[in-house]
């Protein structure tokens, strides 16, 4: 009878250790690996991407994400002077090429802009329609998330698209016109710009119902 019961007991204390354990364990993991972020929400991501819009739409990007055969220049979107032309790969034609004037960092001294590999975004990323008027944010949205018109960019890709593309950093640092008069910027910083698109990502880049 005594074995028996010391048997008993030391098969209590042991499904007493398995109970406690059982419990503790999942909270000693979690307590390891740290606490998991949530990703933003549809809300969130939809209020991240109008803030994306609003750079795009801006001057200093949409000058050049025209749909014609030619960029627009300065707040009011005239038509380049010179009637410079696109040409077939964004980059103007061999009599005048964008990089002939436009050189890798601005000329503040001539008011020409310049940054690496100047030259027109593609017509699959037009931000504005033929008559000029700015697309709506979905319709911009939808083209930039569409891989088809993208160069096959996916959500991480547009990310650091936004952080790293030299043309997409220069319109957060456009320099002067030729009156000294610094060229109007976008209404994020680049950081802020880059910080909206990771949100917007990391919601699953939704898009605005509608045109």
């Amino acid at each position: 009878m005594g074995l028996g019961r010391t048997l008993q007991a030391a098969s209590l204390a042991l499904i007493a250790c398995g109970a406690w354990a059982g419990s503790s364990s999942p909270d000693s993991a979690r307590e390891a690996v740290g606490p998991v972020s949530a990703a933003p929400d549809s809300a969130a991501g939809l209020a991240a991407w109008q803030r994306v819009y609003s750079v795009l739409t801006s001057p200093r990007c949409i000058d050049c994400h025209t749909a014609t055969g030619y960029p627009q220049q300065g707040d009011d979107r005239h038509r380049h002077f010179a009637n410079v032309v696109r040409g077939p790969e964004g980059k103007g034609v061999p009599a005048l090429q964008c990089v002939t004037c436009h050189q890798e960092s601005n000329a503040d001294s001539t008011g020409v802009p310049g940054g690496r590999g100047w030259h027109l975004a593609p017509l699959s990323m037009k931000w504005q329609d033929t008559s000029d008027n700015v697309l709506s944010s979905g319709d911009v949205c939808r083209a930039i998330t569409d891989r088809s018109k993208n160069h096959g960019l996916d959500g991480p890709a547009l990310v650091k698209h936004h952080e790293e593309e030299p043309l997409v950093r220069w319109a957060f640092q456009p320099g002067h016109r030729i009156d000294g008069t610094p060229r109007t910027l976008p209404p994020l910083t680049h950081d802020e710009f880059v910080a909206a698109t990771r949100t917007w990502v990391d919601a699953g880049m939704p898009c605005p119902l509608g045109r």
